[in-house]
């Protein structure tokens, strides 16, 4: 009966054992599956993460063509980063903290890059804003000078104009054989056309000729022997007689005489003056 009762105390004894052995076991397992979970996930939020730097990586532009080959070169290391880490198991825990060391590298050279390309579009923006500012600038100053130009261009040609001689009291009579006025055709040896230059002090100073054309009463001009021409506004004239006067710019009383070998008739007789530049005026004389 002793036997059996110390035999029994044994059973009862290894069977707590082995309860304890399995308690343990399981927990063991349970704990080692937990383990490699966590690991599994700490491996896949840091693939999350770098796919996500990648993502940054390449959204990141700039016009530096030597900062984007520098930008390609990072992009290329996140990737193979990211290979790397798909390559090591979970439970290799030396590996997947020394990615994240080489991660929080590659983060800290973007920032570096975002801070340098923040600058760079900083400087290129204040550029371009000079450039449009200088563009502004240049229109504004072209716009003045076409002005300016123009006021130019006004000024002197009014000046021209302001400097053209103009003329006055035009007359034309008949003169007879005693040099005396008349108004009879009969009598008439030679017309006499006068015209007073006006005083013109921005007036070109110098000699000038003037020209008379004179027509008869049937509206035929009237010329001597020899047959003379002057340019006026790009045509070319024949002129009855003209006269040479040194004009000093101011008023100066001048006559041409015409002597032609014809009869004079009665009837009305028409005299143009002309300058060079301008037409003075006209006059009529009425011979009966």
């Amino acid at each position: 009966m002793e036997n059996e009762g110390t035999l029994k105390k044994i059973v009862i004894a290894l069977a707590v054992v082995a309860a304890i052995l399995v308690g343990t076991l399981a927990y063991v397992w349970i704990s080692k599956n937990t383990l490699v979970d966590d690991l599994n996930g700490e491996k896949a939020a840091l693939t999350e993460e770098m796919v996500a730097l990648q993502n940054d990586y390449s959204i990141l532009s700039t016009d530096n063509d030597s900062l984007n080959v520098q930008l390609e070169r990072e992009r290329e290391k996140v990737e193979q980063l990211i290979e790397r880490v798909k390559k090591t198991e979970a439970t290799n825990r030396s590996k997947i903290r020394q990615y994240e060391k080489e991660l929080g590298t590659l983060r800290s050279i973007m920032k570096h890059y975002i801070v340098q390309i923040d600058s760079l579009n900083t400087l290129n923006t204040a550029l371009r804003a000079d450039a449009a500012a200088a563009r502004k600038e240049a229109e504004k100053n072209k716009k003045q000078y076409e002005e300016l130009r123009s006021t130019t261009d006004e000024y002197a040609k009014q000046v021209e104009i302001g400097s053209v001689i103009k003329g006055r009291d035009i007359s034309l009579v008949a003169i007879n054989a005693s040099g005396k006025e008349t108004d009879r055709s009969s009598r008439a040896d030679k017309l006499k056309a006068c015209v007073s230059l006006i005083e013109n002090s921005i007036a070109k100073r110098g000699y000038k000729e003037v020209f008379i054309r004179i027509k008869g009463p049937d509206g035929i001009l009237l010329t001597d022997d020899q047959q003379r021409i002057f340019e006026f506004d790009g045509e070319s004239l024949i002129y009855s007689a003209s006269r040479e006067v040194d004009y000093q710019g101011e008023d100066i009383e001048i006559c041409i005489f015409f002597s032609g070998t014809q009869e004079y008739q009665k009837g009305v007789y028409t005299v143009d003056v002309y300058s060079n530049e301008a037409k003075l005026g006209s006059a009529d004389l009425l011979l009966r």
